[in-house]
């Protein structure tokens, strides 16, 4: 099985920043895609940022020039940078990876998701 881990959440004024993680682990062939979406109350879960093997990256119109996302293929791991953070980016925070495992089977994973609350 594929298990994906998130860290980095907390508190931070609005303007700070903060730089989100996130472990995959498991008997992973290859990951193809990785994603940051994030969940606020009441609230569906929106797309913040995507990024392909080929580092192809997509944003949400809300975090576009302001977060950045990123991966470190040797060790399956990939990065949210979030600056200049806005009460609005306020949500849990919610890492998704697709590939494939050692028997070539796919596998789409998700993290447990972390908390990133934003201070006026």
């Amino acid at each position: 099985q594929v298990h994906l881990v998130e860290s980095g959440g907390g508190l931070v004024q609005a303007g700070g920043s903060l730089r989100l993680s996130c472990a995959a682990s498991g008997n992973i062939r290859r990951i193809n895609d990785m994603g940051w979406y994030r969940q606020a109350p009441g609230k569906q879960r929106e797309l913040v940022a995507a990024i392909t093997s080929g580092d192809t990256q997509n944003y949400g119109d809300s975090v576009k020039g302001r977060f950045t996302i990123s991966r470190d293929n040797a060790n399956n791991t990939g990065y949210l940078q979030m600056n200049s953070l806005k009460p609005e980016d306020t949500a849990v925070y919610y890492c998704n990876a697709r590939g494939t495992v050692i028997t070539y089977r796919p596998f789409d994973a998700w993290g447990q998701g972390t908390l990133v609350t934003v201070s006026s």
